[in-house]
């Protein structure tokens, strides 16, 4: 399970409007028929139109200052291993998502009114959708550009060459082009892989947009602050503040596994990929005493999906636990090669 908050930002300023942001995550309904559609939908309400999710966030926005980010954009991407344990993809992510919003809310160590904040207390909309496209930061994208270079070059010259801009043998550069792109690292179905390109498999994943504001426009929740849990002084009073990150991670992963029935690797959870980070002595000292069958699962997770690094943690020390992984996989080859798990 990974999981983003991001505040939107455009340029120096936060979205004044989420109307782009909205209208952007239409884009998967473009030329379908209205029963195949994904519409927006809340805690209570399904089939929300996308002029009522701007309206709605839009109007929420009572105080706030152009250098404040008026809504928060949530990313919830299942692993394809707990995508197998859905029945319906659409209806069971929508079922999880009002789950998940009680984690979030759960998470802010703010009271309204001298009590808890509840799942009324937010506002937000949701959306579901199935597909995902190779963008030019993926890794495989970048690994496959020098080859992208070089046929774009080829595919110019023979180009200036027929129009008669130059001279050459087209000949050889087509078989040139034909074997760079058998060379290209990475393919899927015997294509190379190019920005735009839809990705294989169940890509199913859940969008979510909360308003900075709550439900009654009066008390801001950030879920950006960086006070885990805290108290300040206001007008002489100590009130409560903050937002808890990792409390909201590792729950939204027990409410995933409570919600589905879904038994989780040490190497999928939350913790244990902060750890990898943070502590790779720690994390591999729990890695080493898992039991054969799930150890062996945990590194063929771990060497089929790469370990996906929680947000903000500095790059260098990602390389160092990357660098102490490699030499530790190595030992458990054995390990690995004599589990009768599939993955």
């Amino acid at each position: 399970m990974y999981i983003t908050i991001t505040p939107q930002k455009l340029g120096n300023n936060y979205s004044q409007s989420s109307i782009d942001f909205v209208g952007y995550l239409e884009k998967e309904n473009e030329g379908l028929e209205q029963q195949d559609m994904e519409h927006f939908f809340n805690q209570y309400g399904d089939e929300i139109s996308a002029e009522e999710v701007v309206k709605e966030i839009d109007g929420n926005t009572a105080k706030l200052k152009k250098t404040e980010p008026k809504f928060y954009s949530i990313t919830v991407s299942p692993s394809k291993y707990e995508l197998r344990q859905l029945q319906n993809s659409s209806q069971d992510l929508k079922t999880y998502t009002r789950e998940l919003m009680k984690d979030y809310v759960a998470s802010f160590n703010r009271e309204i009114n001298g009590r808890p904040i509840t799942i009324n207390d937010i506002k937000y909309f949701a959306k579901i959708e199935h597909q995902r496209t190779f963008k030019g930061t993926d890794k495989q994208i970048r690994e496959n550009q020098p080859f992208a270079t070089k046929i774009l070059q080829l595919k110019t010259e023979i180009r200036n060459i027929k129009e008669g801009r130059a001279e050459g043998n087209i000949k050889k550069m087509k078989k040139e082009i034909v074997r760079l792109e058998s060379q290209a690292p990475h393919r899927q179905n015997g294509k190379r892989l190019v920005q735009g390109m839809a990705k294989d498999g169940n890509q199913s994943h859940i969008h979510i947009i909360v308003s900075r504001k709550d439900a009654s426009n009066s008390v801001s929740l950030s879920p950006g602050s960086k006070h885990k849990a805290s108290e300040v002084e206001m007008h002489g009073k100590n009130v409560k503040r903050g937002f808890d990150r990792d409390k909201f991670f590792e729950n939204a992963e027990k409410t995933f596994d409570k919600t589905f029935g879904y038994q989780r690797n040490f190497a999928e959870t939350y913790k244990a990929r902060k750890d990898f980070v943070k502590n790779p002595k720690l994390y591999f000292a729990a890695l080493m005493k898992l039991p054969a069958n799930e150890k062996a699962l945990a590194f063929k997770m771990m060497n089929k999906t790469g370990l996906p690094l929680p947000p903000n943690i500095p790059l260098s020390q990602a390389q160092i636990a990357l660098r102490i992984f490699k030499r530790l996989r190595r030992g458990a080859e054995l390990a690995i090669k004599s589990s009768s798990i599939g993955i």
